[in-house]
């Protein structure tokens, strides 16, 4: 893949480029979308009582830390490695809110801010594979891993149920794709499919399918609220990039680590 609009996507977990995996790149899903559901969100973000956000210290305090997650890599995401707001334009003002959660950037104007990087660790049989002589799955194995951009920010008033209630309608009403420039770099999202998360206050994810130049790849991104507080949850796995596996799994610990964090 050769970058897939994600210049965030160079802290992944390996030195190796996406770009070795051009060739490798595949996947698809299918779309869906539920009106009812949009409505019930937005109806949710305006019945939600106001809350007082955290202070920057507060909120940095509140965020994932190195040792917050079992078999996890946590650290402040460098500035060199991140997209903000300014560098991403949607051809689609009501996706816009997707897209900036799934490059790591804010979504709505939150009061504090501030990003990590979540590096899953290979499971205990995977580091197996890689002793075991065999180079495929040696292979498999240590590109088998997920990183998480998280972006969190603490809002004034209902900001943070806002937020959540945008995405919910960003997925609905951009399911069919719609195109993005990123960092300079023009991309496009062909389908977005719902998944199912629990964590917080509430929560909802989705499998975003992005292409460029023909090439496919899959990222999972969750909303989550948390009181005054609204976090995004961008993750992409080595090797599903490279076609080696066909899925991965929602960062359901990273999620839920952060949302007792809040809590």
């Amino acid at each position: 893949m050769r970058s897939i609009a994600i210049r965030r996507t160079a802290v992944a977990a390996t030195a190796v480029s996406l770009a070795l995996f051009a060739t490798a790149c595949g996947g698809s899903d299918s779309g869906s979308g539920d009106k009812g559901a949009d409505a019930k969100a937005k109806e949710s973000a305006s019945a939600a009582p106001a809350v007082k956000a955290l202070s920057a210290a507060e909120l940095e305090k509140a965020a994932l830390a190195q040792g917050d997650v079992k078999d996890h890599e946590i650290s402040k995401a460098a500035a060199k490695d991140t997209i903000s707001v300014d560098d991403i334009k949607t051809e689609k003002e009501v996706c816009a809110p997707l897209t900036n959660a799934l490059m790591g950037a804010q979504v709505g104007e939150p009061a504090a801010f501030t990003k990590r990087t979540v590096v899953s660790k290979p499971k205990k049989g995977d580091l197996a594979k890689q002793d075991s002589g065999d180079a495929e799955k040696a292979f498999k194995a240590a590109f088998d891993i997920t990183t998480t951009q998280l972006a969190l920010g603490s809002y004034d008033g209902k900001g943070a149920q806002e937020s959540v209630a945008a995405l919910r309608t960003a997925a609905t009403e951009c399911a069919g794709g719609f195109g993005f420039t990123a960092a300079g770099e023009k991309q496009k999202v062909t389908k977005i499919t719902e998944e199912q998360v629990k964590g917080g206050e509430e929560a909802a994810a989705w499998t975003v399918q992005l292409e460029q130049d023909g090439e496919k790849a899959e990222l999972k991104l969750v909303a989550m609220r948390q009181g005054a507080s609204f976090a995004s949850f961008s993750s992409m796995n080595m090797a599903v990039l490279a076609g080696e596996v066909e899925d991965f799994e929602l960062p359901a610990a990273v999620v839920e680590a952060q949302a007792a964090k809040l809590a």
